[in-house]
């Protein structure tokens, strides 16, 4: 959840305003120092699947030893050398999984494109094996989930390698209106690879920085509001936000029924649009997935034409980004882009103030949160450390020195104070959310200019790391797909001052298909993604 649109609104106003990172301390994150490695010094540096694919294919590595590899990189680059700091927890079984993955190539046994690909996946997404499940909190420091998500369960039967989880905003950026984005009390401070003294946005802080720093072939994130496209954005990615209830939900830890969605997180187009068709399918615990059966497609990838800009009309944003005038200037060059490629741009096509919508989406993700919250812990079973919103609230109360050294968790208490989700109010809330998003916003854009999308800068450059005033919003365009519960996909637009900055596509529900080409004539067209170099600081 990107929460810092929201900040300052109050109760007044409609709710608005065990591994070997368990024993982590809020220590403020001063830039390390020494030398940074060359980005192509890795032999796996910028591989995609089909590469990764190619190269078992000829033997040139088997399973183990591409493992071998993403875990050595894990060690120099997370946790010594520059010190990302993205991957809270490496999986133990990680070489296993590897070997008989191994086994099966050799015996014949393919199970499709991701067969033998290592995966981090975020910190809320369930696995029923040795690897915790926290959202970065310690509150729920050793918990073990009872079941695989059902998006994991569809990864292992996709035969990916899951090679460990990543950090992340507490909570998915949910307990407090101040915290540095990337920061978890069990995690630590996760850094942006290109500049280590900057935000990597979040809440899928993790799954941006270990994406960009090549510490696995893909990664997953999840957003409520911009979890995935701005740190995908900010760190030189692919970020999709897919139509909710394309994934399911059912074992990732929540925040909001009507907006949670996991997504791809890649360095390429081509990444996104495999993993995406991967996970797809209807799952009875989830009811939001019935509606994706006759939606899904089996195989996105056959929607990457290199020409599908060419005709599309496409509609700009120019209202409310809030972006800054480098950004604008960045913008103006991938707009040209577009029409280059062949696009009818019209300009612009804005939507109303988004104040309102901002505060309605609070007071809504407030009320599903509390229910969602401890409806998830009740998962847990017997063995769940705790069973109700008020319990977390307690637990961080009496463990402040390692939970609130840095930010409180005004969030929190003010979603304690909702509402059910039958009351009047919150079904009125829901329904604004609607009109505002959807019917007055989206659609009304898309339809009234027969649009096959409509473009916004994702967001600014990386802000610097600050624990002590929390995050520096730098713009974006995220909370109308978010709301509406639409897709969206970010691609590498350009740079500030060595800064990832990203292009974001936005369409109807269920356009993943039409989002990605589009997306993918972009890439081709701009080719803008460059490798992070692990600069200590600006300048």
């Amino acid at each position: 959840m990107k929460r810092r649109r929201f900040l300052g609104v109050t109760l007044a106003g409609g709710i608005a305003t065990v591994t070997d990172r368990a024993e982590a301390r809020p220590v403020a994150p001063a830039a390390p120092a020494g030398p940074r490695p060359a980005p192509d010094d890795f032999e796996l540096a910028e591989i995609t699947v089909a590469g990764l694919q190619e190269g078992y294919q000829s033997g040139r590595w088997t399973g183990r030893q591409v493992t071998e590899k993403y875990l050595a990189r894990i060690e120099s680059v997370d946790r010594r050398g520059p010190r990302v700091n993205s991957v809270i927890e490496v999986n133990p079984d990680a070489i296993a999984i590897a070997e008989s993955l191994d086994r099966e190539r050799a015996a014949g046994r393919l199970r499709g494109p991701l067969h033998g690909v290592p995966i981090l996946i975020k910190d809320n997404i369930d696995t029923a094996d040795r690897m915790q499940t926290t959202a970065g909190s310690l509150a729920l420091a050793g918990s073990i989930a009872p079941r695989d998500a059902f998006i994991v369960e569809k990864l292992r039967a996709a035969g990916a390698i899951l090679l460990g989880k990543t950090n992340l905003s507490e909570w998915a950026n949910f307990r407090s209106s101040n915290s540095s984005s990337g920061w978890s009390g069990r995690g630590g401070q996760t850094r942006n690879p290109y500049v280590l003294d900057r935000n990597a946005c979040g809440s899928s802080s993790g799954s941006g920085a270990a994406g960009a720093a090549n510490l696995a072939t893909i990664t997953i994130g999840t957003e409520t509001d911009g979890s995935i496209v701005c740190p995908a954005s900010a760190n030189g990615l692919v970020g999709l936000k897919p139509t909710v209830g394309l994934w399911s939900r059912a074992g990732i830890i929540p925040i909001s029924h009507t907006q949670d969605t996991a997504g791809p997180m890649t360095r390429s187009v081509t990444d996104a649009a495999i993993l995406l068709g991967a996970l797809t399918g209807v799952d009875p615990r989830d009811q939001a997935t019935a509606a994706s059966g006759a939606k899904a497609a089996p195989d996105y990838q056959r929607f990457l034409d290199p020409a599908a800009l060419r005709g599309a009309r496409i509609g700009v944003m120019r209202k409310h980004l809030g972006v800054s005038a480098k950004v604008e200037a960045v913008y103006q060059t991938a707009l040209e882009a577009l029409q280059s490629a062949g696009a009818v741009l019209v300009d612009p096509v804005d939507f109303a103030d988004p104040g309102p919508l901002g505060t309605a989406e609070w007071e809504v993700l407030a009320h599903e949160f509390k229910a969602g919250i401890e409806a998830y812990l009740a998962t847990l079973g017997a063995t769940a450390p705790h069973r109700t919103l008020a319990d977390l609230i307690a637990f961080n109360e009496a463990n402040r020195d390692r939970e609130m050294a840095w930010f409180g968790q005004e969030t929190f208490e003010l979603a304690a104070k909702t509402g059910s989700l039958r009351s009047p109010r919150y079904r009125q809330l829901l329904a604004t959310c609607r009109r505002l998003a959807r019917t007055e916003g989206l659609d009304a854009g898309l339809a009234r200019h027969r649009l096959d999308a409509i473009v916004g800068a994702t967001g600014g450059p990386a802000w610097p790391i600050d624990p002590v005033n929390g995050d520096r919003f730098t713009g974006g365009c995220s909370t109308w797909s978010a709301v509406a519960g639409y897709p969206a996909i970010t691609v590498p637009m350009g740079q500030v001052h060595g800064l990832p900055v990203g292009l974001s596509f936005m369409g109807r529900p269920w356009a993943e298909g039409r989002l990605l080409g589009l997306a993918f004539a972009f890439e081709r067209t701009t080719r803008a993604r460059l490798a992070p170099e692990f600069r200590p600081t600006i300048g």
